[in-house]
């Protein structure tokens, strides 16, 4: 597992973003075994219990699941799971924080529209 933790947020969490966003890139299909937490605690020199905390959010969310004595595996649908629940995050938080601050320069639906579109093309984003 690749990644850096930061002082930003707890680790645990950080570890349960990681983890999430390796599920997003395909890193981890489907009913493929994610690093145990062990090993999360070897790689970023943490406490085993503070590895554990954020492996088992992601079990609580459904994300995860436990095979006994094999490890931790990625639930089926997990990614589509996640993709819609960080899509509904980035509309509530980043998007409508968008509309307020272009509300808040005088910037008129078509005048955003056209700065997201041009942005969208330097991205190549279709």
């Amino acid at each position: 597992m690749k990644g850096v933790l930061n002082d930003q947020s707890l680790i645990y969490q950080q570890i349960a973003q990681m983890l999430e966003d390796g599920i997003l890139r395909g890193e981890y299909p489907d009913e493929t075994a994610v690093p145990s937490t062990n090993e999360l605690a070897r790689a970023f020199n943490i406490n085993p219990a503070t590895a554990a905390k954020g492996v088992n959010r992601l079990v609580e969310d459904g994300l995860l699941y436990k095979r006994r004595g094999v490890g931790m595996f990625v639930a089926p649908g997990a990614s589509e799971t996640l993709r819609q629940k960080r899509q509904k995050l980035f509309a509530k938080d980043r998007v409508r924080d968008l509309v307020r601050e272009a509300k808040r320069l005088k910037i008129d639906r078509e005048e955003l529209l056209q700065l997201v579109a041009d942005e969208a093309d330097k991205e190549e984003l279709k």
